[in-house]
C-alpha cells in the first residue's frame, strides 16, 4: 500500500510540474554574443517567438543556425518548433497528440530527441527524425525529466522520484547505471571535454555544479551556482553562463574565480524571470527563456 500511494504522489508531482508550466507564459530572446578572452558582450535581443503562452526549452542544432525549443498551442499541449536565425523562418516540426519537451539535436545529426509526456502521465525519451515521420521511442520504463547526450551511445538522464537521480544509460547493453540524487534539470555537455555537467543539490543553501568524467566516471565539483539558481549553460570556451532571474552572469572555471555580473549592450530591460539559457555551437548567439 505504502508503494501504491508513493507512485501515485510521484505522478501527481509531475502533473503538477507541467500544468504549472503551461500556465506560466514565457518568451525566448535570441541575443548576439561575442565572447573575447575575459570579455563579454551581449546585444541585438530578438524576440523569436511573440507568442501569448509557454515557449522553453531552447536547444541549438549542432550543424546549422536553427533553434529548437517547445512552444504550447491552442490545446495546452507542447509541441517542437524550430527558428531559423538566418532567414527567420519557424516551423512545426511536431504536431501531435501528445507533449514535446526539451527538443536535443542527436549527436548523429539525424533526430531531434525529446521527452514525450503521456496522457497517463508517462515521461517517455523518444526521438523524431529531422526530416518528419513518427518517433522512435528510447525509454519507456523509466519517468525521464531531462537529458543529455553524452555521445552516440551514453545517455544522461533526470529521473523524476523521491528524490530525483541522475542515470547514466549505455544504449547497446541498456546498462543503466546511478550517479547522484537530489539533482536539478540542468544537464549539459562540457565543451572540449570527456564529460558533461549537472546540478546536485546537496541542501537548501548548497547548489554545487558538478562534473561526470565519462571517461573514469569520477565525479567531481566545479563550483557553487548562483544562490537557489539550477539553469545554466556553457561557452565553447568552457565559461559557464547562469541568471539570478534578471541579470547574467559569468564564471570561468580555468580561474576559479567568483561569479561576474555581464553588462549587456542591449537588452537588459528585457531580462525579467529569466530562467533556460542555451549558447550554439559557434558561440555567437545565447537564448535565453524569461517571463512573458
Amino acid at each position: 500500500m505504502k508503494t501504491f500511494m508513493k507512485s501515485i504522489l510521484v505522478v501527481l508531482s509531475i502533473l503538477t510540474s507541467f500544468n504549472g508550466m503551461a500556465q506560466t507564459g514565457s518568451e525566448i530572446l535570441l541575443f548576439d554574443l561575442k565572447v573575447k578572452k575575459n570579455k563579454i558582450t551581449i546585444s541585438n535581443p530578438t524576440n523569436i517567438t511573440n507568442h501569448p503562452g509557454y515557449d522553453n526549452q531552447p536547444g541549438f542544432n549542432r550543424t546549422d543556425p536553427v533553434l529548437y525549443y517547445s512552444s504550447f498551442n491552442d490545446e495546452g499541449r507542447s509541441d517542437i518548433k524550430s527558428y531559423n536565425y538566418e532567414t527567420r523562418e519557424t516551423v512545426s516540426i511536431t504536431q501531435t497528440t501528445e507533449r514535446e519537451y526539451s527538443p536535443t539535436h542527436t549527436p548523429d545529426n539525424t533526430y531531434l530527441s525529446c521527452i514525450i509526456q503521456r496522457d497517463n502521465g508517462a515521461q517517455d525519451l523518444g526521438k523524431y527524425p529531422l526530416g518528419g515521420g513518427d518517433p522512435y521511442v528510447i525509454i519507456d520504463n523509466m519517468t525521464v525529466g531531462y537529458h543529455v547526450w553524452a555521445d552516440n551511445s551514453h545517455i544522461a538522464m533526470f529521473i523524476l522520484g523521491e528524490p530525483n537521480t541522475l542515470h547514466y544509460l549505455r544504449l547497446p547493453t541498456k546498462e543503466d547505471t546511478v550517479l547522484a540524487q537530489n539533482i536539478g534539470r540542468s544537464l549539459h555537455l562540457i565543451p572540449k571535454e570527456r564529460g558533461f555537467s549537472f546540478i546536485q543539490k546537496i541542501s537548501s543553501t548548497d547548489w554545487q555544479i558538478r562534473k561526470v568524467d565519462t571517461e573514469t566516471m569520477a565525479l567531481t565539483t566545479i563550483a557553487l551556482t548562483l544562490p537557489g539558481r539550477e539553469d545554466i549553460c556553457w561557452t565553447p570556451e568552457g565559461k559557464i553562463l547562469s541568471s539570478d532571474g534578471s541579470k547574467l552572469f559569468v564564471f570561468d572555471p580555468k580561474k576559479g574565480n567568483a561569479w561576474t555580473e555581464i553588462k549587456l549592450a542591449a537588452g537588459s530591460e528585457l531580462l525579467k524571470g529569466v530562467t533556460r539559457l542555451a549558447v550554439n555551437s559557434k558561440g555567437d548567439k545565447l537564448a535565453v527563456v524569461v517571463s512573458e
